[in-house]
């Protein structure tokens, strides 16, 4: 059980309004907050090359506790500034020719359908969709039938960002496999909220964010490659730190991921994502992801009970994200009538799930996403609100 007094108390943004919107980005614990505070504050005392000298120990320690979290080791993680660059980071160094197949879903966010598209444009490749199933999960027959060996890459969307779906994993790994294509897992919107386990999963790459679920700094993310794999590709664009200038016209890679990292970062924002993963381990991933869970369920319920608003989520197994409409009422017109009464929520508009609005005629919806320190009382005040609308 999770000490409900702690979290609110380690997150004191919570303490005066209602704040739904960690699928965005999330409120910071004290540690993070101070973790990052303080690595400033000595930036400005000493400068920042000497004061990131004085935490190499700990910077390497943010891969360590990321390795802890997924189940992975820290060579197998690059730290990057988003998982939007996690994600292009890998996708264009896998090798594409024309005639090659890349699979997308019809939960495809934006920008992962945007470059695979330019990247299709470029080699002559094509980029198709895979149908997803009544229930909005990624159809695995449909799946099947369109593998062959032209396929090199498929892109999966683990929950998307514009509603309370959870994709398969696994099954869509061992038919992609079966064809030898590989498997890039968008975890922007898992990691944090519920278990990810990549050796379990079997993914060749993860990307991800730390300033949603993980209640991270913005400007941090990363991402993971199956080592066997990590070797083998060469990034788009590298620097003296992800290679070594070995001759006038030569250069060595790094051996892991970190070839697809670049020297320059924000070295505050990755002490806080360290600790922001640490905080989570500390609390346990498994206790997190039932009280997210529970607090996504309570405000499915309380909303769906409302005349006039429709839960707009699918799927059989569903996440923290919680997306409605309300009748008559515009996405954005609910977000900023809610804000007056200081709850948080956002709407997610059709140009990020470009297929899957479009194929529910939908152009926009409200969405909440809870976490762990929201308390039950803050979902009643967001019923309650849209109820008076």
């Amino acid at each position: 059980m999770l000490d409900q007094q702690r979290l609110r108390r380690d997150t004191p943004g919570c303490l005066d309004k209602v704040f739904l919107d960690s699928a965005g980005s999330s409120l910071s614990p004290e540690p993070v907050l101070e973790a990052v505070t303080a690595h400033l504050r000595r930036e400005a005392e000493i400068g920042g090359y000497l004061a990131a000298g004085e935490r190499t120990a700990d910077l390497a320690g943010v891969k360590t506790a990321l390795g802890e979290l997924l189940g992975a080791q820290a060579g197998d993680f690059a730290l990057v500034e988003s998982a939007t660059r996690a994600w292009t980071d890998f996708f264009y160094a896998v090798p594409l020719a024309a005639g090659d197949r890349v699979l997308i879903t019809e939960v495809e966010y934006a920008s992962n359908a945007i470059a695979a598209l330019q990247r299709a444009r470029a080699t002559g490749a094509v980029v198709e969709v895979v149908p997803s199933t009544p229930t909005g999960e990624i159809d695995l027959d449909a799946l099947s039938r369109m593998l062959d060996e032209r396929v090199r890459l498929v892109s999966l969307v683990h929950a998307p960002t514009n509603g309370g779906l959870i994709n398969p994993v696994r099954e869509v790994v061992d038919l992609a496999h079966g064809v030898g294509a590989l498997v890039l897992l968008d975890a922007c919107q898992s990691v944090g909220q519920i278990p990810v386990d990549v050796a379990t999963l079997g993914v060749d790459a993860l990307s991800a964010t730390g300033r949603k679920w993980l209640r991270a700094p913005r400007g941090t993310g990363f991402l993971y490659v199956r080592p066997e794999l990590a070797c083998t590709l060469e990034p788009a664009a590298l620097d003296l730190h992800g290679a070594q200038w070995t001759a006038t016209d030569g250069y060595r890679m790094a051996e892991d991921a970190s070839r697809f990292e670049f020297w320059e970062c924000s070295v505050a924002g990755r002490l806080g994502l360290g600790a922001a993963v640490r905080y989570l381990l500390e609390l346990g991933i498994d206790e997190v992801s039932a009280a997210v869970s529970e607090r996504a369920e309570a405000a499915r319920a309380g909303l769906a009970a409302v005349p006039g608003a429709t839960v707009r989520d699918l799927g059989h197994t569903r996440s923290g994200i919680v997306s409605f409409t309300v009748d008559g009422v515009a996405p954005a017109a609910v977000r900023e009538a809610l804000a007056a009464k200081d709850i948080t929520v956002t709407v997610s508009g059709r140009g990020s799930t470009l297929v899957d609005m479009s194929n529910r005629d939908l152009e926009a919806v409200v969405r909440a996403s809870p976490h762990c320190f929201n308390s039950f009382e803050d979902l009643e005040r967001l019923v309650e609100a849209v109820a008076a609308l």
